[in-house]
């Protein structure tokens, strides 16, 4: 089939080269994954990608948490994964995906490293909003996982630096217009708070992950990037920058845009 993208939209999208799968789960440091780490470097070769993010559930009940050193076995997923990507061209990037005591909201996190995950391997009875506080920083950032999921209550906008609009895990009903809508409107939302921050509330940032845990669903999204993202701070700060694309299926979104 012929690809009749005209030129000088072919042009843009050409300068967004890079291909980064965001939200990874791998086994067993997920128990819900199936996915071992060797085999999600391997789907992501298949598929093209440049980067993955691999962020794994860091909470209270996760299997980890039973072992001599938690931290330790949480990161050994992510270790044989970022060897795998060393031999395959394929950069591997370490977030989480935390979750605390006081509900089922899940919140992604980047710019994490081992002595972050160390510091906060005991504070899932903190809550989002105390975590937000104790633990915000410009080279951190906090975004919540699919707010609009069954079970999950956006958190307010104070404690977050954004959301997930596009969680596309195909088991899932993530609700990602009414997500996306909810981004666009954030400024305007009704909470009762006098100690908002204006960078934060009046300009969400706002990410797309397949939340890959199964077979077969490899592919579905990408961040589409200028550059290539070697450490986790270049990735905070290119998700800062918003200098992005979203891709669904193959197909290019814009993630801002205003008239």
């Amino acid at each position: 089939m012929q690809n009749n993208i005209p030129e000088a939209v072919h042009e843009y999208l050409s300068a967004y080269r890079y291909k980064i799968e965001l939200h990874a789960h791998t086994t067993p440091g997920s128990s819900c994954s199936e996915i071992p780490p060797k085999d999600m470097i391997r789907l992501m070769k298949e598929q093209h990608y440049d980067a993955v993010i691999i962020t794994n559930h860091f909470y209270a009940g996760g299997q980890f948490m039973k072992s001599e050193d938690p931290v330790e076995t949480y990161l050994a997923d992510f270790y044989a994964a970022r060897e795998e990507g060393k031999k395959n061209g394929i950069q591997v990037l370490l977030g989480a995906e935390y979750r605390f005591d006081e509900n089922m909201n899940d919140y992604l996190v980047y710019g994490v490293d081992e002595s972050f995950l160390r510091e906060t391997v005991t504070c899932f009875d903190m809550g989002i909003e105390a975590f937000y506080k104790e633990y915000h920083r410009e080279s951190l950032l906090i975004l919540q996982a699919h707010p609009f999921r069954n079970g999950c209550t956006p958190a307010r906008p104070e404690c977050l630096d954004g959301i997930e609009t596009m969680n596309l895990h195909p088991n899932h009903n993530s609700r990602v217009a009414v997500a996306s809508r909810y981004a666009k409107n954030w400024g305007s939302l009704n909470w009762n708070s006098q100690n908002w921050s204006s960078q934060n509330w009046n300009s969400p940032i706002v990410t797309i992950g397949t939340d890959l845990h199964h077979w077969g669903h490899e592919g579905v999204s990408a961040l589409r990037t200028k550059v290539l993202p070697e450490t986790e701070s270049q990735l905070v700060e290119i998700l800062r920058s918003k200098d992005y694309i979203f891709e669904v299926g193959g197909c290019p979104m814009l993630p801002y845009f205003s008239l």
